[in-house]
């Protein structure tokens, strides 16, 4: 969902200006970088029917990328930003960035879960947001049954769409064919 690395084409924009030379390419990039983000808030907007107040969303991954607690131009702050706004509450994790979302994201309607599929207690929906090795392979089953709907927004296209499929998900990727098992 996210190729190219936000913070970088930033860098090389304003290199770019400093050198007086044209940054056209490197800021459609930025803004197409910002559109997926949103393109994301939509299918899960749309899957329930413009609204999600009251909706609990479970989160998996809170930093920019895997292996670190970098929270600069994180995908899940604008994310997570928007449901909150939109009425929704975040039940989230990450390995390693919990202190460091916190302190980005704050504490109101987002509680900070140190077990990952304790997060999906109860989730009206799973968002993937950092592709962490821990996340992979999960166990789908015991997903199901902590899930108050098996749903998954799949914003790293981490999961296999047919075996999402067998396993009776509603399975949300980018770039090839999601799966509806209603």
């Amino acid at each position: 969902m996210w190729v190219v690395f936000p913070k970088d084409v930033k860098a090389l924009i304003q290199t770019s200006n400093d050198l007086d030379l044209d940054a056209n390419i490197l800021s459609a990039v930025d803004k197409i970088n910002k559109e997926q983000r949103y393109r994301f808030i939509d299918k899960i907007t749309k899957h329930f029917n413009n609204d999600v107040k009251g909706k609990t969303f479970a989160v998996w991954g809170l930093s920019f990328k895997p292996q670190t607690d970098d929270m600069r131009e994180a995908p899940s702050i604008d994310i997570i930003n928007k449901l909150r706004e939109m009425g929704a509450r975040v039940k989230a994790h990450d390995p390693i960035a919990m202190g460091t979302a916190k302190s980005v994201l704050g504490s109101k309607d987002i509680e900070y879960i140190t077990n990952y599929y304790d997060t999906l207690k109860n989730a009206d929906a799973l968002l993937l947001l950092t592709e962490w090795h821990q996340f992979r392979k999960p166990d789908f089953d015991k997903m199901k049954t902590l899930m108050k709907n098996p749903v998954i927004f799949d914003g790293r296209n981490q999961y296999e769409p047919a075996i999402m499929k067998e396993k009776g998900f509603v399975y949300f990727c980018f770039g090839r064919e999601s799966v509806n098992v209603e």
